[in-house]
Formats: structure tokens, C-alpha cells, sequence
């Protein structure tokens, strides 16, 4: 391993890297915004008034943040081995999230005044017109800013993806290295990358958190 940084060899690795920084900025939209969806279904879906629904619906999120994401990954790959790699981490990635996520739409839910809910009951508004209408407008501003959270937090997490053969950023930095022998120039440059794109993001969810809350 090199003891000291050779710019050429980071000028060399930078496209391949930016090329695996592609994979992984495409695994986290598209991660997150199945975690977004999947997480609101899964929170209506938990205030359900049948036990045939609810129980289901907290086993199986209770079993997702409770196993380990690698584990996750891992075992998904052995199952779907005809699937793409990178279709099978960003749907895993997307579900893991989606267990987070369903708890904070459940408590943006249950910060809406009741009487919110009663004035929709007093107006005969069906279930599905208060949801759409009334409910999840406030409820998912509310939430805005940790689902943002969530999001720099799964954008951190894509280097996971290498364990099944993602060809993201960290797998290019680890193959860079491995190849010509610049570990210190490929995952300095890697860390570099996810500090420039996640930090600034982390600033804006914390400004729009601020605004939110006033």
C-alpha cells in the first residue's frame, strides 16, 4: 500500500469512481422512494381496524428492523439469483428503510389534532377523502425533514451493495485499490465523494426541519 497520496493515481481512479458514485446515487433515489412509499402503506395499513391486517403487517416490520441490513442483502441475493444485483439492493434498501420510515408517518399521523378527525366525521367524509384531503397533507410535512434524514442515512449504507457485487462507489474504490496497489488514494477520494454529496444534504434537512417547526 502506498505511504504517501499519488495524485496520479487519484486523477486515474476519480472517473471510476464518479462512474460507481452513479450506481450509487440511482440506488438511493430509487431506494428512497420505495422506502417513502412502502413506509406510508405500511403505517395506514398498521392503524387498520382488523387484527388480520395489523399483526401481519407488525411482524413483518418488526422483523426487518430487526435483522441486520447486511443479513438482508446477503440473503435476498441467495434467493433471487437470476435477479440484477443492483434491482435486488435497491428494492432490500428500500424495505429496510420502509420499516423506519412507517414509524415516522405513524407519529406525523398521530400529531394531527383530533379534531381533524372529527371534523371530517362530522362532515361525512369517507375514509379515503379524509386520508387524501385532510390526514396525510399534514402529516407527511410534518415528516418531511426525517424522512430527508433518512435518505442521507440510506445514501451512506449503498456501500453494503458491494457485498453482492453492486458495482457502486465503494466496490470501484476497493477494485481500484486492489488493482494498482492506491488504497489511500481510492477510499480517500471515495470518503471524499460521500462527505461533499451527504453533508450539504444534512445541512438542508436541518434548515427545512428548522422552518417546519416555526
Amino acid at each position: 500500500m502506498n505511504q504517501t497520496f499519488d495524485w496520479d493515481a487519484a486523477g486515474e481512479a476519480l472517473p471510476l469512481l464518479l462512474e460507481g458514485f452513479r450506481v450509487t446515487l440511482l440506488a438511493t433515489l430509487l431506494g428512497t422512494l420505495l422506502a417513502a412509499v412502502l413506509g406510508l402503506a405500511v403505517a395506514v395499513a398498521g392503524r387498520a381496524p382488523s387484527r388480520f391486517v395489523t399483526v401481519p403487517v407488525k411482524a413483518v416490520t418488526e422483523f426487518v428492523r430487526s435483522t441486520p441490513l447486511l443479513v438482508q442483502l446477503v440473503g435476498a441475493a441467495a434467493v433471487f439469483t437470476s435477479v440484477e444485483p443492483l434491482t435486488v439492493g435497491t428494492v432490500v434498501l428500500g424495505i429496510h428503510y420502509a420499516a423506519y420510515t412507517s414509524e415516522v408517518y405513524r407519529a406525523g399521523i398521530d400529531g394531527v389534532p383530533k379534531g381533524q378527525w372529527e371534523a371530517c366525521r362530522a362532515l361525512s367524509m369517507s375514509p379515503r377523502r379524509t386520508w387524501q384531503a385532510v390526514i396525510l397533507p399534514q402529516a407527511v410535512r410534518n415528516v418531511l425533514p426525517a424522512l430527508g434524514n433518512y435518505a442521507v442515512s440510506m445514501f451512506k449504507e449503498t456501500p453494503f451493495l458491494a457485498v453482492i457485487t453492486v458495482q457502486e462507489m465503494v466496490f470501484e474504490a476497493r477494485k481500484y485499490g486492489a488493482d494498482h496497489f492506491a488504497y489511500t488514494e481510492a477510499w480517500t477520494l471515495a470518503g471524499l465523494v460521500f462527505l461533499v454529496a451527504s453533508y450539504p444534504t444534512s445541512l438542508l434537512m436541518r434548515k427545512l426541519e428548522k422552518r417546519l417547526g416555526h
